[in-house]
């Protein structure tokens, strides 16, 4: 399998090929520069793999929540990019992918994922890593006041992201027990993407260049579903 993910949703800028089982990335600390660097860091990759973007089995880009602007811009460029090409695209979310790169550094397998939504708000995921080392959710991601987070329950759970960082204190008094530790300078990675949009494309679940779209989550209701996880009070 070969396949280039992208990601531009926070302050770091990175893109990532993955050729079978190796991985390679490119990432820069480059705030408000997305738009300058992306494309030269998927050329690169591409020069020093030997690979044209044709070649490639799919493309794969963090589609939300984070930065409104920068999601829009890795949105705009993954899409010329598969009408170009004619690639099937893969968006991941990056709360999956932030609780993917937590696996990947430290080893947990019980993740909470916060992103600032502001507003007095934070995006929430939670995620555990199942049997094939990959972030599956847990309940479904919203957006809500960090006195209202839910989670499944039980206790090991780690915080990542830097939700955890501006709302700590609150988070930290709602989970209790529950919580095992907060990383707040984690963020989502294009290999982390990468790695998720892999298994999901080998399952079929992927969209056409057009469909490939943001998302935002405050649009969307934030009332979990009847019978989905919820918090302890």
């Amino acid at each position: 399998m070969k396949l280039l993910a992208i990601d531009t949703s926070n302050e770091t800028c990175s893109a990532a090929l993955l050729i079978d089982r190796d991985l390679v990335q490119a990432l820069s600390f480059a705030p408000r520069r997305h738009g300058e660097l992306i494309l030269g860091m998927m050329q690169r990759l591409l020069d020093q793999s030997g690979l044209e973007l044709h070649q490639l089995d799919a493309l794969a880009f963090g589609c939300g929540p984070g930065s409104f602007t920068g999601i829009r811009i890795a949105t705009a460029v993954i899409q010329g990019a598969a009408f170009g090409a004619e690639l099937p695209v893969v968006p991941v979310s990056t709360l999956a992918a932030m609780a993917q790169g937590q696996f990947r550094r430290e080893g947990q397998r019980r993740l909470l994922t916060a992103l600032d939504a502001r507003m007095d708000e934070v995006y929430w995921g939670c995620y555990e890593i199942g049997a094939r080392d990959l972030a599956e959710p847990c309940c479904a991601e919203r957006v809500c006041a960090p006195e209202q987070v839910s989670w499944p329950g039980g206790e090991g759970w780690q915080g990542v992201g830097p939700g955890w960082g501006v709302y700590g204190e609150t988070l930290t008094r709602r989970l209790g027990p529950a919580l095992s530790g907060i990383n707040p300078d984690a963020v989502c990675e294009a290999q982390d993407i990468a790695r998720l949009a892999a298994a999901d494309l080998a399952s079929g679940r992927w969209v056409p260049a057009e469909q490939a779209l943001p998302v935002y989550l405050r649009d969307q209701v934030t009332r979990p579903s009847q019978g989905s996880p919820q918090g302890r009070p």
